[in-house]
Formats: structure tokens, sequence, C-alpha cells
């Protein structure tokens, strides 16, 4: 049974990869577009959902993974910023905040599928410009909803972080997905 991570993401292959399952990945071609009124948790599911299918249907016969990551602060999204000055406003905003990440997958084998969305509460800490400047100019984090890449130095911008499991702020809950890959015949300590 092959299987296969629907995601051109480097950070989700490195998460993958800590379960020591042999997968390939596949960027997915699919439109990522909010739909009208779309809650950021919703939008999670349905990319996740959508990526996973679409691979699946190129690869039948493959047990597909499909992730997405929407964060949101008082239900409206916060997408990745892009550049440092649309980090630094970003940031600017989160500080003293909670913002909620919504880390969904769905795993599909064709004929069967399991969704979840896993969350995980960061509270920024109140943070000046001088911090948020340092932190950018370190780290970079352009390419992360929020602006912080809380498996780097961006811990250091949080106040306090909850969750189920401490890997989905990284954009692929582990824990969840091993208990959800076991469902389908895929055990990590059992496969190796």
């Amino acid at each position: 049974m092959q299987l296969i991570l629907a995601s051109s993401s480097r950070y989700r292959r490195q998460m993958l990869e800590r379960l020591r399952l042999p997968f390939s990945a596949i960027a997915p071609d699919i439109d990522e577009t909010p739909q009208p009124d779309e809650t950021p948790a919703h939008m999670a599911l349905r990319l996740s959902r959508e990526k996973a299918h679409a691979v699946q249907l190129d690869r039948p016969g493959s047990v597909v993974i499909g992730s997405d990551q929407v964060a949101s602060l008082n239900g409206a999204p916060v997408g990745k910023p892009g550049n440092y000055e649309r980090a630094r406003l970003q940031l600017q905003q989160l500080r003293g905040q909670t913002v909620l990440f919504h880390s969904a997958f769905c795993v599909t084998d064709g004929t069967r599928e399991e969704c979840m969305d896993v969350i995980t509460r960061c509270t920024f800490r109140e943070l000046s410009d001088a911090e948020i400047d340092t932190y950018l100019r370190l780290e970079k984090p352009f390419d992360t909803a929020g602006s912080a890449k809380a498996e780097g130095l961006g811990i250091s911008l949080m106040e306090a972080m909850q969750s189920e499991d401490p890997t989905a702020i990284i954009g692929l809950p582990l824990i969840a997905l091993s208990r959800t890959l076991r469902n389908f015949g895929l055990n990590p300590l059992l496969t190796q």
C-alpha cells in the first residue's frame, strides 16, 4: 500500500518523516480560494479533503494524506504574510491576542476517508516593535500563517500554547494522524 502526502510543504514532509513510514509527496492542483462566508475551520477541512482526493484520483490504491492549516483571530482568517512589511503588520495586530490554528487533515484510500481538525490556541505576548523586527530579521517567517514559526524562534513570541497535539502547530498533527493511519492499516510501529 503506497502512502502519499498531498502537499508541497517542506514542513509537512519533515513532520511525516518522523513516523518513519515510506511515502512520497505530490503537490495537489486545487483552487485554494476561500468560499464566501467560509469559517477558518471549514476551510482547513475542505482544503485537506480536496487535496487528498485530487491526488488519490491520480493514484488509485494509495492512501493519501491531505492537510491544511488556517489561522484565525476572532473568527477571521489570518494568512501567510508573504513579505517583511505584511509580517510586521500581522505581528503588531496579533500581540496580546489569542489566535486559533486549525490544523486539519484528511486521509483517504478512495473508498473511505477520515478527516479531523486539531486546534492549537496560541496567545501572543505583548511584543515590542523591536522584538518583532528582530524576530522577522532572524527567522523570516513569511511563508507561515500568523508570521510565527513555533518550531523555531517563534516560540519566544508566545505567552502560552494549548493543544491536544504539540505537532499540530507545525501543520501536521502527528498524534491524531498516527491514530487515523492505523485505521487504514498503516501502523508506524509495526511497518518498520
